[in-house]
């Protein structure tokens, strides 16, 4: 059975932000929590969302770490708690919104958050009652302003999901300006989350045509215009289109991910040090080959069409120009330049093949499958 569902509200457009306030008002949120991280504030960016919110008396938490952590949505928790607040504003990439959502859970359940996790059964688990949210993205990467999803290192240092609708952003903010100070290094490893985001969901095999839609939509938009946002950061018609690309993917996500994520949430647990857009571009290609064989992905033509909207001469040409875009973004080439060694694959492989994501690749991957992804991937 097929679900396709779309929530929550989007304001698109260059001075969005403006907006925010009266978000707040839609959805009943007197006393926000305002979640970020020390990046997005010393850009001046939570700045620019205080002054819009007027009047509103809004707390700050800005200790977001590059990969959110249990740790971090329990020292927000404490901010939010003694403040009563009642509702999270999610200014930054994906890890902000991320540990917003683990608060928005924590915040309002009993228990150690990773009895919420998925793979733990705990989605149902996850209520109306969690904090409503509002989620401002910074970045153009994760989606996460438009998903139900929220990935978090618990205690126990696994990298987990989290899913429920109720999770899902009352309200999604999408501002392109907010992303016109971002790095070029950082423009190019979330672009390439956007593009593993759409590549990924539409290889899933789960009917959704809706889903498969937007994703080759928004491939085709992360393609053209990653490699302008990332040398001139100031081109607004790209960081539109990759703000956009990233928004695609995420709304596509209901379809599943697979073996890309399966690796990079596993690795990204293992060293919270490295990015997760990082990773999935240098996983993409190794997993494209490995899905190029699918029986679905065959059936439906999928690697051609994604050849499509790269605008390549055909499927075969598409983990070579993936490596080709990474090395013109300027970033790493292989695992190996991340200080990543065989060593640690047999822990990689175990925590890979028990995440949420493993099961809905378009193949079934064994432990040898993911190790030659691995070693394709150094």
């Amino acid at each position: 059975m097929a679900l396709i569902q779309y929530l929550t509200q989007i304001q698109f457009d260059f001075g969005a932000l403006k907006l925010l306030a009266g978000a707040c008002q839609r959805v009943d949120i007197a006393r926000p929590l305002v979640v970020t991280d020390c990046g997005v504030r010393d850009a001046g960016l939570l700045r620019k969302a205080q002054d819009v919110l007027g009047g509103l008396p809004a707390a700050v938490f800005d200790g977001t770490p590059s990969n959110p952590t249990e740790a971090a949505v329990r020292a927000a928790v404490q901010v939010y708690r003694a403040q009563r607040c009642d509702g999270l504003i999610a200014i930054g990439g994906g890890s902000a919104i991320d540990c917003a959502k683990g608060v928005a859970i924590a915040a309002t359940h009993d228990g150690p958050l990773a009895a919420y996790a998925t793979i733990e059964g705990g989605s149902d688990k996850i209520t109306g009652r969690v904090a409503p949210l509002i989620a401002v993205p910074t970045t153009a990467g994760t989606g996460s302003e438009v998903a139900r999803g929220a990935i978090i290192i618990v205690d126990d240092h696994r990298k987990l999901g989290f899913h429920s609708w109720h999770l899902m952003p009352k309200a999604a903010i999408c501002d392109p300006e907010l992303t016109l100070s971002l790095p070029p290094h950082l423009t190019a490893a979330t672009g390439m989350d956007a593009i593993a985001h759409c590549m990924e969901t539409f290889m899933a095999a789960a009917f959704n045509p809706p889903a498969d839609g937007i994703a080759l939509d928004g491939l085709e938009r992360a393609w053209r215009h990653i490699e302008r946002a990332t040398r001139d950061g100031s081109d607004r018609e790209a960081r539109l289109n990759l703000m956009s690309a990233s928004m695609q993917g995420a709304m596509a996500f209901q379809k599943g991910l697979g073996c890309v994520h399966s690796l990079s949430h596993s690795l990204g647990g293992i060293n919270p040090c490295l990015h997760h857009g990082t990773l999935n571009a240098l996983f993409l290609p190794a997993v494209v080959q490995f899905n190029a064989s699918a029986e679905s992905v065959q059936r439906e033509q999928r690697m051609q069409r994604m050849a499509r909207m790269m605008h390549l001469d055909g499927a075969g040409d598409i983990a070579g120009a993936l490596r080709d875009m990474n090395a013109r973004l300027g970033l790493p080439q292989g695992l190996a330049e991340l200080g990543v060694t065989s060593a640690l694959f047999e822990k990689i492989i175990d925590a890979a093949m028990a995440d949420h994501c493993h099961k809905t690749n378009p193949r079934l991957a064994t432990r040898e499958d993911y190790l030659r992804m691995l070693e394709g991937s150094m």
